[in-house]
């Protein structure tokens, strides 16, 4: 009887901190990973990235445009960025929209984009 009154301890506090540092280490791989694709350099793949041409936002956002006919206003929407967000001039929202006081946007308030 070696025990000595000494309770036993568990294999689970040996393993607790390998697991936490393993975890940690591969959080810092996709991180730095990540960082390092978002700058076009480290992994040679810029070469294909640059020969096809790039999409900008606004592109994207051309593409989609017509189908939206209404737009719900957000939190800190002002017009002139709903204007810039949906392509829609702010003469033609308002216009869209008589009922609308441009300054005291409602959040959830729908809009006109189209008629």
């Amino acid at each position: 009887m070696a025990n000595h009154g000494r309770p036993r301890r568990s294999p689970a506090r040996l393993i607790a901190p390998v697991a936490l540092v393993a975890s940690l280490a591969a959080i810092a791989v996709v991180v730095s990973n990540s960082t390092s694709n978002d700058d076009n350099g480290g992994d040679g793949g810029s070469a294909t990235r640059t020969a096809e041409p790039r999409q900008t936002q606004q592109e994207r956002q051309q593409r989609r445009r017509p189908e939206r006919t209404f737009y719900r206003v957000r939190l800190n929407d002002t017009l002139g960025l709903i204007a810039e967000q949906t392509g829609v001039p702010v003469e033609q929202l308002e216009a869209l929209n008589p009922e609308l006081d441009p300054q005291n946007l409602i959040v959830g308030q729908r809009i006109r984009l189209r008629e």
